[in-house]
């Protein structure tokens, strides 16, 4: 269970760290875009008041231009012809003298906007009326007073403008107080982003000021270039993923290879100590025979020496070959004292060791029942030897399940103390072992299953021993396969 947990944990992880890089580069995109779209908003908006400030400056341009050269009341008007050249001039009013302005509807607007401009001397604007795109800028001078009609429809510079007003999201206005004239609809407050633009006119007569407005929507995030940064992420994690997958195998494959060389150092010596067994006591019965033959060819006499020698010759081989077996279990063995001991936490040794295996559990998927004791139980042993006993007990474990369903395979692995010693328990849910057969698991090639040379147990049985602990096996209860329990002394200050 806690490795599936890992392993949930180690793909939530990955996910995680592919949403958390695709939201921070999305969010970078989607700021970038913003800013773009706020810079060329900007630039738009200055160049919509220059062109504007340009065409009102004009105005005052020529209300002093007519006040300049006055033409005489009763003469030709020029000035009548100026609506014909300048299509934003819908007409041209002029007041001689003492003479009241024109009567009309803005009449008197007209006398008080000419008291301002005789006061500031300079234009002044009379009756706005922005939404409807009207408004007149009158002059105050001598001997005639001008005043402009103005269109706004016909103020703006289209061929010169920098945005297509059919299409374009900016919105803009030319404002004074309350009061606007909509130059060009575009869309604003549609969009969870908005920029805004608001600047007077250049011109001190028609203080008007350009309004630009503009929401920028979902839609017009960068998404194409999101899903590809998405894409380019998920691209390199699943690479560094492999990396380290590949490195994290690599890695196992070294430990087992470690552990390998150590198992087959160890089973050597178990076998040069196994065939030392096996052929001491037939070696020790040919040299006995071969002397009691040379004593009873001693008391017959004559005509035997050649016989003498060849008996002779038997036991020097058969002393030779005693020799060469015990110089191979010299070579092979290798002792160990208390000097190699140290303390070792069970806990820390396990994980290892399923996290070696990791593979071979998933491709039979055994789960795992890891039941640690509260506090690290350590013990005195040398790290290599137990490395390799708890390695072997898992191994055998994984091949015993082999032969039992998938839906029955189960693997326990529990450690503890009693005080005195440390103690690593390992059952499996697998055949288990026979009643017949369990005084003899831990002989030396002695195996139940097919193929085994029925060392590992016996080389794990003589390496807890080495140690000062056992390693006894039983049928598991509650697995209902096989039992191995190793004990070692606690290490010293080992809480119990």
């Amino acid at each position: 269970m806690r490795a599936m947990e890992h392993g949930w944990r180690s793909r939530s992880a990955w996910w995680l760290a592919w949403a958390l890089l695709t939201s921070a580069g999305g969010v970078w995109l989607a700021r970038a875009e913003l800013a773009r779209l706020h810079e060329d908003f900007d630039t738009d908006g200055r160049i919509v008041h220059r062109l504007l400030s340009q065409q009102v400056v004009q105005y005052d341009a020529v209300l002093a231009t007519l006040a300049l050269l006055a033409p005489p009341a009763d003469g030709p008007r020029p000035e009548q012809r100026l609506p014909a050249i300048n299509p934003a001039i819908l007409s041209v009013l002029r007041r001689d003298g003492e003479q009241p302005w024109p009567e009309g509807p803005h009449a008197d607007a007209l006398a008080q906007a000419e008291a301002r401009s005789r006061t500031l001397r300079r234009a002044e604007v009379a009756a706005p009326d922005l939404p409807a795109g009207r408004y007149l800028l009158v002059l105050a001078a001598q001997p005639a007073s001008f005043a402009l009609a103005i269109d706004l429809a016909g103020t703006i510079p289209w061929r010169d403008w920098p945005m297509d007003p059919r299409h374009s999201p900016v919105r803009v206005r030319v404002v004074q107080g309350d009061r606007a004239y909509t130059v060009q609809a575009g869309r604003a407050g549609d969009g969870p982003w908005t920029f805004g633009f608001r600047k007077t006119l250049a011109a001190q007569s028609q203080p008007f000021d350009v309004v630009a407005e503009r929401s920028v929507g979902w839609g017009e995030l960068p998404w194409i270039r999101i899903t590809g940064w998405s894409l380019a992420v998920a691209l390199g994690l699943a690479a560094l993923h492999a990396w380290l997958r590949q490195r994290t195998a690599r890695r196992r494959a070294e430990e087992l290879l470690r552990l390998g060389q150590a198992a087959r150092l160890n089973t050597l010596g178990e076998l040069g100590a196994g065939l030392a067994h096996e052929l001491n006591q037939p070696l020790t019965a040919v040299l006995a025979n071969a002397q009691a033959a040379r004593r009873l060819l001693d008391d017959e006499p004559p005509e035997l020496e050649a016989a003498r020698d060849a008996m002779t010759q038997a036991a020097a081989q058969a002393r030779r070959a005693a020799e060469v077996v015990g110089r191979l279990r010299r070579l092979v063995d290798q002792p160990r004292g208390p000097a190699d001991l140290q303390p070792v936490a069970l806990q820390e040794l396990v994980r290892g060791a399923l996290y070696l295996l990791e593979p071979e559990r998933r491709r039979l998927g055994v789960a795992v029942q890891d039941a640690e004791a509260a506090a690290p139980v350590k013990v005195r042993a040398d790290p290599v030897a137990l490395e390799q006993i708890v390695h072997n007990l898992l191994v055998n474990a994984l091949q015993a399940l082999e032969a039992v369903p998938a839906d029955r395979r189960r693997l326990a692995v529990t450690t503890g103390s009693d005080g005195t010693n440390g103690w690593l328990a390992v059952e499996d849910s697998g055949p288990g072992i026979p009643a017949e057969a369990l005084p003899r698991v831990f002989d030396p090639f002695f195996s139940t299953r097919e193929g085994g040379l029925g060392l590992g147990l016996s080389l794990c049985e003589s390496l807890a021993g080495q140690m000062g602990g056992t390693l006894a096996a039983g049928r598991s209860s509650a697995q209902g396969g096989a039992r191995f329990e190793l004990r070692l002394p606690l290490a010293a200050g080992s809480a119990a």
